[in-house]
């Protein structure tokens, strides 16, 4: 039996299995990570007060702004050749690195020179520095993450991010026992995201090895005539990710920074749910689209399309619904007044669920120059939304702008997917629906009724998964609860 778990999870046998075992190693490696580093932010924001904390957040967002420069896509563009030309990827990989090496190096100097220029918050300047370094350590691992996924070994993914942010965490907490401010924090992501790196180069020794006699000079004018669409596309998404937090920093104090990171990372950390299913099936999207079979994509993408949606109706309703408790649990009461942005940035997950599908889908496609334009016109509108809307009504404008964008953005890039490939998803949301509003009654009851929050969440997950089976909701089947499989 032990050893058919193993062959289960640790072995590619088959399509069907291979997904599924991605999936689950993802899952659960995201998962854990991010939880494992969420006790030490929600620690360091309780420790640090909402000032200390916004500090920390404004450094980080503005050093990951300037840091987009460092990918230009090709850490998916890795993926995607070694998945479509395997016998050339020790060319690729060492190629690529050696590129993002140089992009990395360059990014490092430029954040270090320019990024103070654009700071009012003194106390953030000597943070930038470091703050680069650690982005560029994460930066060089997800680099060669992208080789592990080409490979479908997900599981290794797992372990090393386990590892990595296990190190970062128990850093973190010593230097806030030790010294509790914004800098000893720095230093403790920096520590344990090098140790990251360094698992990932041991994993990989041996494309590392000869990395330079596999160099391919030939290979540099199509890696960037491919990559550049992504150069765009990253400086802009960088925009649309960070923009809210600089230009709140220029107008807004610091207490406000560490109010809105508060409303923010929760949100953050619902994105990894669309992003574990959309790369678990990317290998298998490539795969279908190498064999033009086309009519099996369109039924993946409505699948994994109506798993998603249906996992952000009720998460965005109860969330909204439980606000107020869930943030003072979560940072205590002083960070109360981030509820409002924090029920408002919930609605995002309604367009970021799908999106990160649809995305991911356009790019396995070759399509990846549609994302320009999306990119362009949300970035636009959200710096423009953001000018308008922060000096008057704060955080909760700037949430407000986030949501209008991203409609802009996701909504083309679903215009545009449903011409590569005419998907339906209206028919299959119905019961979906019905169950999410009667689970969002009774989440509504039993906070009126003060239900303890925990309690509340629980019994509404158990609601709206009965109604699910009521209503025989084929969703049921996509995750994993009826006998059939999303492929």
């Amino acid at each position: 039996m032990l050893k058919i778990i193993k062959d289960y999870l640790f072995k590619n046998k088959s399509e069907k299995q291979t997904v599924i075992k991605n999936s689950f190693w993802l899952a659960f490696g995201n998962i854990t990570s991010r939880l494992i580093r969420a006790t030490l932010i929600i620690y360091a924001a309780r420790i640090l007060g909402t000032e200390g904390y916004g500090v920390f957040s404004y450094a980080l967002s503005l050093a990951a702004f300037f840091t987009i420069f460092s990918d230009i896509g090709l850490s998916g563009l890795l993926t995607r050749e070694s998945i479509k030309k395997p016998e050339k990827i020790a060319e690729y990989f060492s190629t690529t690195f050696l590129i993002k090496l140089g992009l990395v190096v360059l990014t490092i100097l430029i954040t270090i020179f320019i990024a103070p220029n654009f700071i009012r918050l003194e106390a953030a300047k000597t943070l930038i520095p470091l703050v680069a370094l650690l982005l560029a350590f994460d930066s060089l691992s997800n680099f060669g993450f992208a080789l592990i996924r080409a490979q479908s070994r997900m599981e290794l993914e797992a372990i090393l991010l386990i590892l990595t942010n296990l190190a970062v965490a128990a850093l973190g907490f010593l230097s806030l026992i030790m010294r509790p401010t914004a800098f000893s924090l720095t230093i403790a992501y920096i520590a344990g995201s090098a140790i990251g790196f360094m698992l990932v180069v041991i994993i990989l020794r041996h494309h590392f090895k000869d990395i330079f006699k596999h160099f391919q000079k030939s290979l540099i004018k199509p890696i960037l005539t491919s990559a550049w669409p992504f150069a765009i596309m990253g400086l802009l998404g960088g925009f649309m990710i960070n923009i809210d937090t600089l230009i709140i920093g220029w107008f807004r104090s610091a207490h406000e920074l560490g109010l809105y990171a508060a409303a923010q990372r929760p949100v953050m950390l619902l994105y990894a749910i669309p992003a574990l299913l959309s790369i678990s099936l990317f290998p298998l999207t490539n795969e279908l689209i190498k064999n033009k079979n086309y009519e099996r994509i369109k039924k993946i993408l409505e699948k994994s399309l109506t798993s998603v949606i249906g996992l952000a109706i009720p998460i965005t309703l109860g969330g909204i619904i439980l606000g107020k408790p869930l943030i003072s649990l979560i940072f205590g009461v002083k960070y109360v007044d981030a509820t409002l942005t924090f029920q408002l940035l919930l609605i995002t997950t309604l367009l970021v669920f799908p999106g990160t599908i649809i995305g991911n889908t356009i790019f396995a496609y070759d399509r990846q120059k549609i994302f320009i334009t999306s990119t362009l016109f949300g970035a636009l509108s959200n710096i423009a939304l953001d000018l308008i809307l922060i000096p008057i009504y704060g955080i909760a404008g700037s949430a407000v702008a986030t949501i209008i964008s991203l409609l802009f953005a996701n909504g083309y890039n679903w215009h545009k997917m449903k011409q590569i490939n005419d998907f339906k998803i209206l028919p299959f949301l119905s019961k979906i629906l019905i169950a999410s509003l009667i689970m969002g009654f009774v989440t509504l009851i039993l906070f009126f009724l003060h239900i303890n929050v925990i309690l509340n969440i629980i019994f509404s997950i158990t609601v709206y998964g009965a109604m699910l089976f009521l209503l025989k909701e084929p969703f049921l089947e996509i995750i994993g609860l009826k006998s059939k499989q999303l492929i």
